[in-house]
């Protein structure tokens, strides 16, 4: 673990474990905003005592860039005495997926040792945003920006504009290669890179999920392995390619590991199956 850097005036930035999870925090006139909260209330007070160190005023907003368990189990801890921002379709995201992982790590939580879930109480965002939004935390401003569906259906990006910094979740990956989890969009995800890279700037800060911040050329060159991937696994499938041919020519071809690219494939596939299927009976 590491302590916080400034990345910007105001804008600080810190690796937490397990995961090397990137937490930022945004300081106001009037509090700090938070972005992301860990994977369970433990490690969100962990959080809430480290800000400490930056400011002494409260945490008054929070961000949750995506759905997932490892930016969203501390919501919690947080809860009362901020308002929680987040995607609108974290709600229909954690029933379908996080919600079901809960409940079975809950059942036996010896078959996932590597999380501690314990009280963990599914908190969604307080604040759904569908478009884009902007929060005054005194004296600047923070843009939160819905993106379409591409690490999963829920991602959501900061931009503050007067640090010139850009705190984007899972939809960029750092320390570790471009996460296929529950519920993506291999074939929407480089797009919504492509995209998101033609408004940073070429000088922005640019914070990953997971790892150090970067700058927009990585950005872009992530949107091109995602564009590889995506057309692999399309070739692959009008093919009729085993899904285990293709994880493996992935997994030796491009930076995701087997187990990543098995996950991948299986997403891809599912996706166009359910789009042929819906051409047939029309």
């Amino acid at each position: 673990m590491t302590s916080w850097t400034e990345i910007a005036e105001g804008v600080f930035h810190r690796r937490y474990d397990p995961l090397d999870i990137s937490i930022c925090l945004v300081r106001g006139t009037d509090g700090l905003l938070l972005v992301d909260t860990r994977c369970n209330p433990t490690e969100a007070e962990e959080i809430a005592a480290d800000a400490a160190l930056v400011s002494d005023q409260p945490i008054r907003w929070v961000v949750n860039t995506h759905a997932h368990y490892d930016h969203t189990f501390g919501n919690q801890r947080l809860a009362v005495g901020a308002a929680i921002y987040g995607h609108h379709l974290i709600p229909a995201h954690f029933a379908a997926y996080e919600s079901p992982r809960l409940n079975a790590w809950a059942a036996n939580p010896q078959a996932q040792p590597e999380h501690d879930w314990r009280g963990v109480d599914l908190t969604p965002p307080t604040r759904l945003v569908s478009s884009p939004t902007t929060v005054d935390i005194g004296g600047r401003e923070v843009r939160l920006l819905p993106l379409a569906p591409g690490h999963t259906d829920t991602d959501l990006v900061l931009h503050v504009p007067d640090a010139d910094v850009w705190i984007v979740g899972d939809v960029i990956e750092e320390s570790g290669p471009p996460m296929y989890g529950s519920g993506c969009f291999p074939f929407g995800w480089p797009g919504v890179l492509e995209g998101l890279a033609a408004l940073i700037g070429e000088d922005a800060v640019v914070v990953p999920g997971h790892g150090r911040p970067v700058r927009r050329d990585f950005v872009r060159a992530q949107a091109g392995t995602l564009r590889i991937i995506a057309k692999e696994i399309t070739e692959s499938f009008s093919r009729s390619e085993p899904m285990e041919f293709v994880a493996e020519r992935l997994a030796a071809s491009t930076p995701l590991p087997l187990h990543m690219a098995e996950a991948a494939v299986l997403r891809g596939y599912a996706l166009l199956s359910a789009t042929a299927e819906g051409s047939s009976t029309h």
